[in-house]
Parts: structure tokens; sequence; C-alpha cells
């Protein structure tokens, strides 16, 4: 029997942890690893355009499982393209294993073509980064890497030169039997006491949910049923837990996409319950009313916010024990007017969008997202770029206990949805995979959209495409409008012809263009004054914009 060299051993552990494909670019560094994937069944190459798609693929396959994925660059440049990725993977607390080729183990050190340190380069996106320079260290570096990543939630990055991975592995190498799963933490009886008597002197209480509450919808229910309590949540906290689905208590979204009455109801309470949430935002948190927060990573616990109380433990754990203890709240008062308040904002602000809108030119990007809300299968996986996109689906999209919507909700990084949708779909080809793409996101990464031809892969791709990097045009365009309409009027000079003194504007195909929905539809890129406040036009009918207004022309 031939000996097993260190690729061959390699792949045969992520199999044992259940990874079936390794997404990347092939490299020669990477050669005898793909190499022992193509004789090894139960695991795939998946050959991308881009390292950094691959790292956002098994980034989304890890998010949509929970189960281990992984990624690899080939030496130097290979490698480094993966970071963005597993940064977002990391942050998101996806289990991704990284494999990082390197160059020659005899040449590290003396600045050799494409020479860079992997395991220094990603140690802060990573709960392990190692380098394995010699055959004995398999397979106790990969293991430990595994044990990491499933264990910890997030990256592990594992260092192999291409010379190394040709070697034949010792014949002592012993293989231990790997974690897989991660278990339940339970909080102790002293916390759940202490938290149970706080929320009984407590008159009003608010629940305020993220992403770790993914798997305890039946238990915030309860509990909210039991103390009458509101329940918000932040953008991770819809998207991975679905908590606008079956949800009589839900009072909407806080922070900069947010929505409804989530932030009068956390402003308005006695007690503020934080579960599985490390909202970033300390401007949308009070600061004069009693936090508690529930979280299974207790680095996580009271660095937002002032607590009362610390408990660490899984949220679904934490009020199974805590629910029993609590006494039953019958004055619904609070929660009445903050359900009530919530409604008035649904209809009043995110509604206004969307009604009436159907046949307008530009389309409106809210319009689109509520056909694709209501269109889409009820098991469909949402991906979703940054930026206005993530508006659209924060407002628009509703989990339904059976969809799901990734993204870059703790990173922010542009370009995910598209990758991550390549990920999503190898999953489940029969499941309906729909990526929110924005214009600046996917000419980013748009060479892996070759990706989803030659895998056949039927992801649907909905493209807003405003030219314009949305979310960054409005801070800019107002503070130069001034020189930007000058700019637009002496291009449109140009560009303009009249059929007759009386004709309206005609415009060459050369003009300024439209810039953005969000910008004067005069064309000019610059926003307009609306009733002595800053607004920005997107109706189809050409306005004047606020200097053409003064002196009485149109376009």
């Amino acid at each position: 029997m031939a000996k097993q060299t260190v690729a061959e051993q390699f792949v045969d552990i992520l199999v044992r942890a259940g990874v079936q494909r390794l997404y990347g670019v092939a490299g020669d560094s990477l050669n005898p690893v793909i190499d022992a994937i193509r004789r090894t069944p139960g695991i795939d190459w998946v050959q991308v355009r881009h390292e950094e798609a691959a790292a956002f693929a098994a980034g989304a396959e890890a998010q949509l499982t929970g189960s281990l994925a992984a990624c690899a660059g080939s030496c130097g440049p290979g490698n480094v393209h993966l970071i963005n990725g597993l940064y977002d993977a990391h942050r998101s607390m996806a289990p991704v294993l990284a494999l990082a080729a390197q160059i020659p183990s005899s040449e590290i050190g003396t600045s050799y073509f494409q020479e860079t340190h992997p395991d220094q380069l990603f140690r802060e996106c990573s709960h392990y980064s190692e380098l394995i320079s010699n055959s004995r260290q398999m397979p106790r570096v990969l293991q430990t890497a595994v044990q990491h990543t499933i264990g910890r939630g997030g990256v592990s990055v594992v260092s192999l030169p291409g010379d190394v991975a040709g070697e034949t592995v010792p014949e002592r190498a012993v293989e231990h039997a790997l974690v897989t799963s991660r278990p339940s933490v339970r909080p102790g009886d002293a916390e759940i006491a202490e938290l149970a008597r706080l929320v009984d002197d407590a008159k009003r209480v608010t629940l305020f949910c993220g992403s770790g509450t993914a798997g305890a919808h039946d238990e915030v229910m309860a509990f909210a049923e039991r103390v009458k309590a509101p329940v918000g949540h932040a953008l991770r906290g819809k998207a991975r837990s679905g908590f606008r689905y079956n949800n009589p208590y839900e009072v909407g979204m806080s922070g900069l996409l947010g929505y409804g009455a989530a932030y009068e109801a956390t402003h308005e309470c006695d007690l503020l319950i934080l579960l599985g949430t490390d909202f970033p935002y300390n401007a949308f948190l009070p600061d004069d009313v009693k936090i508690v927060q529930v979280d299974v990573r207790p680095e996580h616990l009271g660095r937002r916010s002032t607590l009362a109380l610390a408990v660490w433990g899984d949220v679904r754990e934490t009020l199974r024990c805590l629910t029993p203890q609590v006494r039953v709240e019958k004055d619904r008062k609070f929660l009445d007017r903050m359900l009530r308040n919530y409604a008035d904002a649904l209809e009043g602000v995110v509604k206004a969008y969307t009604r009436k809108v159907d046949k307008h030119i530009p389309i409106h990007p809210e319009y689109v997202a509520s056909v694709l809300e209501e269109e889409a299968a009820d098991d469909a996986v949402f991906t979703v770029d940054k930026g206005m996109c993530n508006v659209c689906a924060a407002r628009y999209l509703t989990p339904n206990g059976r969809r799901r919507v990734i993204g870059s909700f703790s990173h922010g990084s542009m370009a995910n949805a598209l990758p991550q949708a390549i990920g999503a779909q190898f999953l489940d080809r029969k499941r309906q995979v729909v990526s929110m793409s924005g214009d600046g996101g996917f000419t980013m990464l748009m060479g892996d959209f070759l990706t989803l031809v030659q895998y056949d892969l039927p992801v649907k791709i909905v493209l807003f495409n405003n030219s314009s990097l949305g979310m960054v045009t409005p801070r800019w365009a107002w503070s130069s409008w001034r020189c930007s309409w000058r700019a637009c009027r002496h291009m449109a000079q140009a560009t303009t012809t009249r059929t007759s003194p009386r004709s309206p504007a005609r415009r060459a195909p050369t003009g300024c263009g439209w810039r953005s929905p969000n910008t004067c539809v005069g064309r000019c890129g610059t926003p307009s004054r609306t009733r002595g406040r800053r607004s920005w036009t997107s109706s189809r009918t050409p306005t004047r914009c606020r200097s053409r207004r003064r002196s009485g022309r149109r376009w």
C-alpha cells in the first residue's frame, strides 16, 4: 500500500470534518492538494475567478449549515486575496477553514518570489493561524485548526508550503477524533435567579434580539408573552432568526437601517434585555435604563453598554430556565403602545415607498424589493450587497422561518452578494437563491458570474443599478452641490438641443446621465430642497433643482 502524502492526509481530515467542497483558484503551490481532492471521494474542488469570492462562498455555506466549510489560496497574492472574505466570515462567526499555500519551505525568509507570511497576515481575522513547516506537524495542526473553528465559531487558517504538501506522512502520525459540533452553554442558577428578580422588579421590559437568538424563536416568544415585552431586533437578528415571522410582539429594528418603534421601546422601558446581540451602535442604546445582556461569547458582555447583569449562556437555554421563574405580567399598556407606534411607522414610512409606484421610471428599488418579497419561494435564500440593497432587504424582506437572508452585516464589505450566492446554491441546486446585487459591488467581482455559468448554478441575480455608490454619494454631493451644478450646467448646454424656441429640451446621448435615483432628476447630480429641509428627488418627471428654480428655467 502506497504511503499517504501530507496533502492526501489534509484532504482526508477535511472530509472527516464534514467539508464537501474546497473553493479556490488553482496555483502551483496548491497542486498537491488539488490532485488529492481529485482522487478523494466525498469532496470537490470548486474553481472560482477570484479568491475573495472563494472565501465569501465558503462563509455563506458555513452560515447556512452551521458546519465547517473551506477555501484555499495559492502562495503570495493568491492567499492575500482571501483576507476580505475571511474577515467577513470571522465576524459572522461562520466556521470556515482556509488553506493558505506557501512558497517552498527552504526559501521562507529570503524575500523569495511571491513570499508573504500568511501565518501572521491572518492573525487578526482568525482564531488560529499556524504554519506547517514539516510533515511531522500533520495532522495535529490541522485538527487543532478545525476544533478552533467549530468550537469558537469563526475562521482558522493553516499555511502549507507546496513542497511539504507533497511529502509522505510519518508512519506514527496519529489522527484523533474530531469535534464537529458545539455544545449548549447554560448559565448558573445564581445568574438565572438574579435575572428573574430584575425582570419581576421592572414594570416595562423590552427584548432586543441579535443573531444569537437563532434557533430560539419559540423561547423568545414564550418569554415575551409572559412578561408582555415588545421585541425589537438588530439586522442580523432579523436576517438569521426571522423575528418578523409569527411575532405578535415585534416593534421593528434599531440602528442605522432601523424602522418602527424599536428605538422608543428600548429607551422607554425599565429593563432592556439584550439577547444574543453585539449591537455596535452605542448611540441607539439607552444610557439611563437597566440593561441585561445574554450571550454565549463572554467577550461580548458589557463592551457596548454598562450592564446591571451579564449572563454567559445560550439564549435558548437561558430562556428555558428563566421563563418559568418570572411572574406573569398582566398589564399590556406599554406593549400595546409600542405596537401601535410600530404599525403607524410601517404604514407611514416603510410602505409609503411601495404604494402607487409600479409604473414609475426609473423603478423604485423599494418596490423591487417588495415584489421580490411577494414572488420568492417560501424557502428562498437571499444574499444582499452592502449599501442600498441592505436598506431594501432590511425593510422589505420578511424571513418566515424557512427563508434566509445573508449579507456582510458585521464586516460591511461590498461585493459579497454574488459569491455568497455561489456558496448557497452549491448546497442545494433545487433551492431558490436570489442575489440582490448593487452595481458597484457586482462589478467588483463580476468575473465570478462565469462561475455560475461554468457550474450551471441557477442563481437569480437582481441588479440594483443606480450608477453610483448609493450610500456614499449623498454624503459628498450635498457639500459640493454648487460646484457639481455648475459643471453639469456646462455639460448640459453642450449636449442639449431644441427643435423650436418653445419645445422642451432634448438631451443628446452624451449628457451627464443619471448619477443616482437619489439625485436631482434634472440630471445635475445635486440635491433639491423641499419644505425647508434637505431632500433627494426620485420622481421620473423632470423638476427644477434649487438653482434652476431661482432663474425659472428648466433643463
